[in-house]
C-alpha cells in the first residue's frame, strides 16, 4: 500500500509539474515569439483599441453592416456555441426570429436570399467575419441610410475580401469593413 502511494505521488508531482508549469511555458513562449497573434491583434483608432481583429463584436444600428449573431453575447471570456440541434424548437424560434429581424431591417431581400451565417450563431461565439455574401445583401440598407451610393459600397466590400487560412472560403472582416464605412464620405 505505501508503495502505491509513493507511486501516486510521484505520479502526481510529475503531471502537476508537466501540465502545471512546463505546458503553460510552453505556450507562453510561443506567444512571445509572435506577439502579434497573442495578444488578439488589437485595432487602434485615435490611440485607442476599439476592438479586435479576431473578436467579433455587435453591430445593430442600420447603418452598419451586421456580422454573425453571438451565442455567448460576444464575450470573448466565455466562448462557445449554444448546443443546441437544427431541430431543437428553441433554437428554431431564435434562428426564426434573427431571420424575422433581418428581414425588416433589409426590405425587399427574400428569406431564401439571407445567408445562413448570418442568422445562426459560430461555434466560437464570436467570429468576426461574414462571407462576401453577407456583406452584399447588406449594401441597399446602408446606401439608403448612409446616402451613400450602392456602388461605392459594394467596392469597399470587395477591397476588403480577405482568403482564410490555407486557401479557405472568403470572408470580410466586419470590424474592419465598419471602419473604412465610417471614412467614407
Amino acid at each position: 500500500m505505501i508503495k502505491n502511494l509513493k507511486q501516486s505521488l510521484i505520479l502526481t508531482f510529475i503531471l502537476i509539474l508537466m501540465f502545471g508549469i512546463a505546458y503553460p511555458l510552453f505556450i507562453y513562449g510561443i506567444g512571445f515569439l509572435m506577439p502579434s497573434n497573442s495578444v488578439g491583434s488589437p485595432i487602434y483608432k485615435d490611440g485607442n483599441i476599439i476592438g479586435f481583429e479576431n473578436i467579433g463584436q455587435s453591430f445593430t444600428d442600420d447603418k452598419y453592416f451586421w456580422g454573425r449573431p453571438s451565442a455567448v453575447g460576444y464575450n470573448a471570456a466565455s466562448t462557445g456555441g449554444s448546443n443546441k440541434g437544427p431541430t431543437n424548437p428553441d433554437y428554431l424560434i431564435e434562428v426564426q426570429g434573427r431571420i424575422d429581424t433581418f428581414l425588416v431591417h433589409n426590405p425587399g431581400i427574400k428569406k431564401e436570399e439571407i445567408p445562413s451565417e448570418m442568422v445562426t450563431a459560430p461555434g466560437s461565439g464570436i467570429d468576426p467575419h461574414i462571407s462576401p455574401q453577407g456583406a452584399y445583401i447588406q449594401v441597399k440598407r446602408i446606401s439608403a441610410v448612409r446616402n451613400i451610393p450602392e456602388e461605392k459600397l459594394k467596392e469597399l466590400v470587395r477591397n476588403n475580401i480577405e482568403s482564410q487560412f490555407l486557401g479557405g472560403s472568403q470572408v470580410v472582416n466586419v470590424l474592419k469593413l465598419n471602419l473604412q464605412l465610417d471614412e467614407l464620405k
